[in-house]
């Protein structure tokens, strides 16, 4: 019977059969799996993902005799029949859950238990209008489980961790689906696989032991500083897997000494990965290329950005009869040794149930996490946050180094009750040294009400200052002010600019600060955060203090101008419309302020400890932690995710949609929009990339180029530009509205990136995408 069945058919005739796909999909899934060691648990999801497609009515479509079919409740139905036993403890409920919700969502995602979230019908719901069915093979060939898998052993009655395994289960089954899809497509095709990366983490290591070389203690006392910290983290490379902290003052060299950390971290313990993960967008280009550079290998490195994951890559539980809808519809696997992504596209994804998203999370399993400034975690999220990355930890053979020159106070020790406070954080930096009295180069200032005008005379009396704002339009509006102002070295960057825009005038303001000639910048808070770049004189509109941190580090950052030669001016903007400041922002600011009025150096440990305490600890909520978890899941307005996941365990009903759809770092999204190389010859993309989204069959790999030359705006202003013609949607029919081209070329200056009819977008929902 197995030989008569299709798996997969195309026009001209090619087949697959379905037990050849499926026993291909098993065996991979059971090698994915096996890297959080539930091989077995891959190879049942792999083995009935596709029963359904034995129906009479699904081989029919692939004979081209009818419409598509749903087949995947078919599996997951068989399943919690076959596994219907409770499984041995510390798990309380049967296999056969565990399986149903990946195996019944491996193309519309994973849903809810029991409750319709947006039009998708809940797994209870679909098992049992799903039709019975018997394997065509052996009942043999299915593992027999003995115990639960191995990560719930770990965690013993914890259902965050039930959850967390299912979606893991789920990413191994999705991505070895995709992947034996995309080689029998491509086999078809006679289309080469762009896929894996052939090297060593060995190899890697060698380069950067070569780049490394240049941290010369010998050459000045920063050097031997940012030498210090590079020792430090190549000793604890030999601890033991598990949570670190990596405290260093910005300017320390923290960005190499971590990767060097990871490297060997991962090479001493057969680890597969370095997931670096950015706050900001905007940087993630430059942590690429410099990595990149150290490495010497630049293949090794994938960029991922959040561009273009967004809910128009929605599938169903309906798949055309060659597959070409999942290759259409996946996006990156993270399948390379080193990825460089933001903290958006990391945590959502492990709070994701969409396929598009989840395919890569088996891939975080047995990996070195570098949280690159940690403190940016949102603080209404951050129990779940920190509840995976202590399930990551336990359950998965991953590290986690929280990375930061400000530690928030995230961790048991610290003092943050919170039940998902860290325990057990190593901390690389040994006691004793003293980094941020060595590595302080600014004396800071404090001024009252600044106005435009006020910050131009201020830029006027220094050769190199910087003023950084707190949203893109107060940078757009100031910058013109300095331009009126005829001051020379007047210069912009904001997120309205594409990354390769961003990237080029960076190379010029660095050259021009080389060369000492006069720079006056006026940037968003984007320049913060892991941008090599010094000032004489900094101005920045108050904020939280790691962020006023961050902005210190532009300052004399190399000690050029002597100990404490720079100069950190703190204001507050004057108030104009659509300056306003969103109300986290707002909150950290006054947070700030509180801290410092017993005088308190900002800089200074005891400041950061002590605005970190404020800010968390006042989130207790009467001990609930509301604070720490305050979003809404489906209909419910006082549910968290946490309790939400606690509330769903005992009949295993967990709210997968729901919590996907609450779990947003930026509450108001922002969309891409593709700059063409017409409207900006260097920010833009070529003809050829824009040629290849209009005619190629899948955008997977095209999709990783065109982030460099996209720009993210409010979705309603883009689909005000839509409306007006002013931007081209780029085959609607397969992507949805994912590829909008912009065409009306005057829309892009060179000086300040695009504009459109709202700019009061505020920079923390902009640029943390």
């Amino acid at each position: 019977m197995s030989s008569l069945l299709l798996g997969h058919t195309e026009p001209g005739g090619r087949s697959e059969g379905l037990d050849e796909h499926s026993r291909a999909v098993g065996r991979h899934a059971e090698r994915l799996a096996k890297k959080f060691d539930s091989g077995d648990f891959g190879l049942a999801a792999g083995l009935l993902h596709d029963l359904g497609k034995a129906k009479e009515e699904f081989q029919a479509y692939l004979r081209d005799e009818r419409g598509s079919e749903p087949h995947s409740a078919e599996g997951a139905k068989f399943a919690a029949r076959h596994y219907s036993k409770p499984c041995p403890r510390p798990f309380a409920g049967p296999i056969g859950r565990l399986l149903g919700f990946p195996i019944a969502g491996h193309h519309a995602g994973l849903a809810n238990g029991h409750a319709v979230c947006g039009g998708t019908l809940p797994l209870n719901e679909r098992l049992a209008t799903a039709q019975t069915m018997e394997p065509w093979f052996d009942l043999g060939e299915l593992p027999v489980f003995k115990a639960a898998p191995a990560p719930l052993l770990a965690a013993k009655l914890e259902p965050f961790a039930w959850a967390f395994f299912i979606r893991m289960l789920f990413s191994a089954l999705v991505d070895a689906d995709f992947l034996e899809t995309e080689r029998w497509f491509n086999e078809g095709n006679r289309q080469p696989v762009e896929r894996g990366w052939q090297g060593s983490l060995g190899q890697l290591k060698t380069a950067l032991d070569l780049s490394l070389k240049g941290f010369d203690a010998k050459t000045s006392d920063l050097a031997g500083l940012r030498a210090e910290v590079l020792h430090d983290c190549r000793a604890a490379a030999s601890h033991q897997t598990g949570l670190f902290s990596l405290t260093v003052p910005t300017g320390g060299g923290k960005t190499l000494s971590s990767l060097a950390f990871a490297l060997d971290h991962a090479i001493a313990h057969n680890l597969d990965r370095v997931i670096y993960v950015i706050p900001f967008t905007s940087i993630i280009e430059q942590t690429a290329d410099v990595f990149g550079k150290a490495l010497g290998d630049p293949e090794a490195i994938l960029e991922h950005h959040s561009a273009f994951d967004d809910d128009n890559f929605r599938s169903s539980d309906r798949e055309d009869r060659d597959g070409a809808e999942k290759l259409r519809l996946a996006t990156q696997n993270w399948d390379r040794p080193i990825v460089v992504t933001t903290a958006v596209q990391f945590f959502e994804s492990l709070f994701s149930n969409r396929t598009s998203r989840c395919r890569k999370l088996h891939n975080i399993a047995r990996s070195v996490v570098v949280l690159d400034e940690a403190q940016t975690l949102p603080i209404k999220l951050l129990r779940p946050c920190l509840a995976a990355l202590n399930e990551l930890a336990r359950g998965y053979r991953t590290s986690v180094v929280l990375c930061t020159a400000t530690q928030p106070a995230l961790t048991r020790a610290a003092g943050l009750r919170a039940p998902e406070a860290l325990r057990d954080v190593k901390e690389i930096i040994q006691p004793g040294r003293n980094l941020y009295g060595h590595l302080r180069r600014v004396r800071t200032e404090r001024a009252e009400v600044f106005s435009d005008a006020q910050l131009v005379e201020g830029l006027a009396k220094v050769e190199r200052g910087l003023v950084i704002v707190n949203n893109r339009r107060h940078a757009r509006e100031l910058f013109e002010a300095l331009g009126k102002s005829g001051l020379a070295g007047a210069c912009h960057l904001s997120t309205a600019m594409t990354a390769a825009h961003r990237q080029h005038v960076l190379a010029d303001i660095r050259q021009e600060l080389k060369d000492r000639k006069q720079v006056r910048l006026i940037s968003t808070s984007l320049i913060e955060a892991g941008v090599d770049i010094s000032f004489d004189a900094v101005w920045r509109a108050w904020a939280g203090l790691d962020q006023i941190a961050q902005a210190a580090g532009r300052c004399n950052r190399e000690g050029e101008l002597g100990k404490l030669g720079g100069t950190l001016t703190i204001f507050q903007p004057e108030e104009r419309e659509g300056r306003k400041p969103p109300p986290e922002l707002k909150t950290n600011a006054e947070t700030a302020k509180r801290v410092l009025t017993d005088g308190l150096d900002p800089l200074s440990p005891e400041a950061v400890a002590a605005y970190f305490r404020e800010l968390l600890w006042t989130k207790d909520d009467g001990g609930t932690w509301k604070g720490l978890d305050k979003v809404k899941v489906g209909e419910d307005e006082t549910l968290g995710i946490m309790k939400t996941i606690e509330n769903s365990a005992p009949d295993l009903n967990f709210r997968f949609a729901d919590i996907a759809e609450a779990f947003r770092f930026i509450e108001d999204a922002m969309v891409p929009v593709i700059i063409p190389a017409s409207a900006h010859r260097i920010g833009g993309a070529s003809d050829g990339l824009i040629r290849q989204l209009r005619l190629g069959p899948t955008v997977g790999g095209l999709a990783r180029k065109l982030q460099r030359y996209l720009v993210q705006v409010p979705r309603k202003d883009r689909g005000e530009m839509i409306a007006l013609g002013l931007i081209e949607v780029v085959r609607e029919k397969d992507f949805g509205q994912q590829f909008a081209l912009l065409t009306d070329r005057e829309r892009y200056v060179d000086v300040s990136g695009l504009k459109w009819r709202d700019l009061t977008d505020r920079t923390p929902e902009s640029n943390i995408t």
